[in-house]
């Protein structure tokens, strides 16, 4: 098993028995304190699954959640304390994947974790589905209805990226990281300008609005 789970628990003890748990089932295991560290963290790395607390130094669970959901959607199942109903439902809101209440079973948050990840890697490794437009990320192949979709290299990773990232803001920058990696020094501008052969060959040709533009931000596919 080579799932990395990224623990965001300023408790050492509740941090380190997770952790032990984890590395006895198989997986790689990263802990950190604080919210601020924990967020630059899952954002640095692709993490298979975050384990996040709500009551964090620096900056809180539920904040960490808001600003990773802007750029990721790595699956989170957030820690919460027993009547916090409030933190469960905000969390749930913003998009976390699951939540367990403090004090917990850890048989029940290994369940969860291998579901949440289940369900992720299965999303990732399906077709992708927006209306007519179907994305097979395996054989990559892009179709509308019956019609094949003639993309580049580039414009289908692209494609691929905002599919995986739908309802994120995602910004030029993350888009250039996510798609031509950390070592491609061009301008951003390069993003707009396959924004818009996608526009063209996509949005343009069928007549839909699929690719939004958020101004200052980036760009979306919402659902």
């Amino acid at each position: 098993m080579d799932n990395e789970i990224l623990i965001v628990e300023d408790e050492s003890r509740i941090a380190r028995f997770i952790s032990l748990e984890l590395e006895h089932e198989g997986y790689k295991t990263k802990s950190i304190i604080s919210g601020r560290e924990g967020l630059e963290e899952a954002l640095k790395k692709d993490y298979d699954l975050v384990i996040l607390d709500v009551m964090l130094p620096d900056l809180n669970g539920i904040e960490v959640l808001r600003r990773l959901r802007q750029v990721k959607s790595t699956p989170v199942i957030i820690l919460t304390a027993r009547d916090q109903v409030m933190d469960k439902v905000a969390g749930l809101d913003l998009g976390a994947s699951d939540y367990m209440t403090k004090p917990f079973a850890i048989e029940e948050l290994l369940a969860r974790i291998r579901a949440n990840i289940k369900k992720h890697v299965g999303i990732r490794a399906s077709e992708l589905v927006f209306g007519r437009l179907r994305v097979d990320t395996e054989a990559r192949k892009a179709t509308y209805g019956d019609e094949p979709v003639d993309l580049s290299k580039k414009e289908f990773d692209l494609l691929v990226y905002l599919l995986e990232n739908r309802n994120i803001v995602i910004s030029r920058e993350k888009m250039l990281d996510g798609v031509w990696g950390f070592e491609f020094f061009g301008n951003t501008n390069v993003v707009d300008v396959y924004i818009r052969y996608l526009r063209v060959k996509i949005d343009e040709k069928y007549g839909i609005n699929m690719i939004e533009t958020v101004r200052g931000a980036g760009y979306i596919i919402r659902e």
